[in-house]
């Protein structure tokens, strides 16, 4: 208990100075000893349960002492470490060391500001980076401080809002990655699109062509797809809005015949079974069902927006349980088509045979895909003689070797 000048006892955590000065101390919730200070007994009393009702009260009340350098390595070693694999806890670190420190410093993270933030991605673009470096110390960044709020470490988050100073690269149509698809179909795997997905990875056509597709183009005899048509979905001249039209393939080349793996075949099996149960269970007029095999659980046609939101769907839910700078970019139906080809190649089939498959309309354009295919493979094959040739192992092997001798 606390007591005056005179020794009257004044309360806990109540004591009265020398000069006179009332004062009261607590603890608030981060450990920390706070002091408040007035004239009178009664108005420190009054202080001291204000400050203590202000400090329950604020979810983001804000511990001072905490640097950027100590929240970034307990950031890593309980949100990101137990979660995420050691290649990307290696980049982290990268980005970290060499993109953030030494332009921000080891400032206290309550005193950085939104300025601060926008001024590191200002000066990683003088430093020559490019778009997607930037945006990776933007994440991280982003999500270091959405933690700290959580943990109640800090108010508000300085990098959100904050600019790229480098403008986005128009987006390739890129194809997914072994692993990428992997991990897509398996979380695909039960859902109403799944087999328009399977089925376009299998064959590689466009999607107006997967769209356009009757039972009566399946040749399940010589396994085999005839594409003959194509549908799309715009307002053409004549019409009061948009509306469906069926029209013949984008080239003459279009017009072609794919072959059907095992894995298309189910799904187009599985396909015609879901289109007779949305059909029969769908709340449309027949006028607006559809004889198309692939349909929309309303047994109407597919188009292109529907066929994008599901993808995005898919990804989304994905993103879920991944970091941040792990994340799976949302992608157009359109790369399935892409990936299709990209499998053909790494299988070795003739860049002929893909253009075939594909219906382009001259072996260029396949040529085209097949380079930027080829030149990845030429630096995946690289990475993978790291591992064949073993000089890491001689290396350390030198090593041993010429500390004995120097010893």
């Amino acid at each position: 208990m606390g007591k005056d000048l005179k020794g009257k006892e004044l309360g806990k955590g109540i004591c009265q100075r020398g000069d006179g000065q009332y004062f009261a101390r607590f603890v608030n919730r981060f450990g920390d000893r706070q002091n408040v200070y007035a004239s009178s007994v009664r108005e420190v009393k009054k202080k001291l349960l204000q400050a203590k009702a202000a400090d329950i009260e604020k979810k983001n009340v804000v511990k001072p002492n905490i640097r950027l350098d100590e929240w970034y390595k307990k950031w890593m070693e309980v949100y990101k470490r137990p979660v995420v694999r050691a290649n990307t806890i290696r980049h982290y670190q990268y980005v970290y060391e060499h993109n953030i420190v030494p332009y921000i410093g080891n400032p206290k993270i309550t005193e950085i500001t939104k300025l601060a933030v926008q001024d590191v991605l200002n000066k990683l673009k003088d430093a020559g980076y490019q778009w997607e470096s930037i945006n990776k110390v933007k994440l991280l960044l982003t999500d270091m401080f959405n933690r700290a709020i959580e943990d109640d470490l800090m108010a508000k988050n300085p990098a959100k809002g904050v600019k790229i100073p480098v403008e986005r690269p128009e987006k390739e149509i890129k194809a997914l990655s072994q692993e990428d698809q992997q991990t897509f179909f398996r979380c695909s795997a039960g859902t109403f699109y799944d087999n328009l997905f399977r089925v376009a990875v299998s064959t590689g056509l466009r999607p107006g062509e997967l769209f356009a597709l009757k039972e009566e183009n399946i040749d399940w005899k010589n396994k085999v797809i005839n594409v003959e048509k194509t549908l799309l979905y715009q307002k053409l001249e004549g019409d009061t809005g948009k509306t469906f039209h069926e029209d013949d393939p984008k080239t003459r080349t279009s017009r072609r015949t794919v072959p059907m793996n095992k894995y298309c075949e189910d799904a187009l099996r599985q396909q015609l079974i879901l289109h007779k149960i949305a059909v029969n269970n769908s709340p449309k007029s027949k006028e607006a069902l559809t004889d198309y095999i692939f349909c929309t659980r309303y047994g109407t046609p597919m188009c292109v927006q529907i066929y994008s939101d599901a993808i995005k769907r898919i990804v989304t839910e994905i993103n879920c349980t991944r970091d941040p700078l792990e994340a799976m970019e949302v992608f157009s139906g359109h790369c399935f088509r892409h990936t299709f080809a990209t499998r053909c190649f790494e299988a070795g089939v003739a860049p002929k045979t893909v253009q075939a498959y594909l219906g382009h309309a001259s072996l260029d354009m396949t040529m085209n895909l097949y380079t930027s295919v080829l030149q990845q493979k030429k630096v995946d094959d690289m990475k993978l003689l790291e591992d064949t040739i073993g000089l890491d192992k001689v290396d350390e092997e030198n090593k041993s070797d010429k500390i004995i001798r120097l010893a």
